[in-house]
């Protein structure tokens, strides 16, 4: 979808005064860009953007609720598919060393404080890249961003690889203890604070967050097709897109429920 002649922004910082100067900083850089709104938090970063649509984010790492990394995982999955995605740049007072991944994987990122220069050279990316995306009809102008969080999704997995091996799972109801072998998990879903763990015949819930879960986990096993869902690879039956939504559905042999994979994680399904 081509681009309107006024790109639209917005930007998310817990610190207000930090939030004020990034915002007076791109009206005297880039004087046609509109910035919509401000967001003081994750949660209110992902609604907003979800409501607004911009086309630029300027998502700050380190913020209440839910960090920015989770924000833009959450925006692009529950993205319009008809819509390109919004170009991202975090805004991080990570050290050197901890940058290496953003310079990898990120559109682009700024080094709290944000120096004028260095933002001008990100404005001008941003430009570039908005130009391109206008001139083009096809829908590869999206890949860049998906590539990026892709990237730095997989960045924090490999972190954590050291995490030792779930064999079993622990759920407990009331006084009592179920052992679940791990060798009958077919879903791990994210339920607020707990996560459901789904077998063939089975429900149990365990006092868990999927994010501590996961490192626990063997990637090429269980493979996570959604923010909130994993599934065992050898359990998926059917993977089928829907013609009208692009969107992928799996379903898992022993289970009844159709599953939805975000667009983060639909190129597992590469035949498609």
């Amino acid at each position: 979808m081509p681009q309107t002649n006024t790109p639209t922004a917005l930007i998310a910082e817990d610190e207000p005064l930090l939030a004020q100067a990034l915002a007076a900083e791109l009206r005297a850089l880039w004087p046609e860009l509109q910035l919509l709104a401000t967001a003081p938090d994750g949660p209110q970063a992902v609604q907003q953007a979800l409501e607004r649509l911009p086309e630029v984010l300027f998502l700050d790492i380190r913020m209440p609720g839910i960090d920015g990394l989770e924000a833009a995982q959450q925006i692009v999955e529950d993205w319009p598919c008809e819509r390109p995605l919004p170009l991202i740049v975090f805004v991080t007072a990570y050290d050197q060393h901890a940058l290496a991944a953003f310079e990898r994987a990120a559109v682009d990122y700024l080094l709290k404080p944000v120096q004028t220069q260095r933002l001008a050279q990100t404005c001008e990316r941003l430009r570039g890249l908005l130009a391109a995306r206008a001139s083009s009809e096809s829908t590869a102008t999206i890949d860049p961003v998906l590539q990026q969080l892709q990237r730095l999704l997989a960045g924090g997995a490999a972190g954590a690889n050291a995490a030792p091996r779930l064999r079993v799972i622990q759920a407990g109801v009331g006084n009592t203890l179920h052992m679940v072998p791990l060798d009958e998990v077919l879903v791990f879903e994210a339920a607020d604070k707990y996560v459901r763990v789904l077998s063939a015949g089975r429900e149990h819930l365990i006092r868990q967050s999927l994010r501590e879960l996961l490192p626990q986990l063997d990637e090429s096993e269980f493979w996570q097709v959604h923010r909130g869902t994993v599934v065992r690879a050898t359990a998926i039956e059917t993977a089928v897109r829907d013609p009208a939504t692009g969107r992928v559905h799996v379903s898992l042999r022993g289970r009844p429920e159709k599953i939805v994979v975000s667009r983060l994680y639909a190129h597992r399904f590469k035949a498609m």
